[in-house]
């Protein structure tokens, strides 16, 4: 329980930015399980639409700071080489 007016309201602000945050990250975990799913069923087209969501969305949640930009810059490279190494190869001429 608070003890002053002001941490009392901390802490109902701290509540509404909890359940804000949370919203963010849960709609971020469910874009990066489509993409992996994505992946697993090498359906490269499918993968690149959900890469484009995932990316855009971890640049949303970094810029609010609801996720560190490094966190989310990690997990863009990383996704990256996933979708890279299911592209085919380019046909050498």
């Amino acid at each position: 329980m608070a003890n002053t007016r002001s941490a009392a309201k901390q802490a109902r602000a701290s509540l509404r930015r909890r359940a804000h945050n949370r919203t963010i990250k849960t709609r971020l975990h469910t874009l990066e399980k489509k993409f992996l799913a994505a992946i697993a069923a090498q359906n490269p087209d499918q993968a690149a639409t959900a890469y484009r969501a995932v990316s855009a969305a971890l640049d949303k949640a970094a810029k609010v700071q609801v996720i560190h930009r490094n966190n989310a810059n990690r997990k863009k490279s990383r996704l990256a080489a996933c979708l890279k190494s299911l592209a085919p190869a380019p046909a050498k001429a």
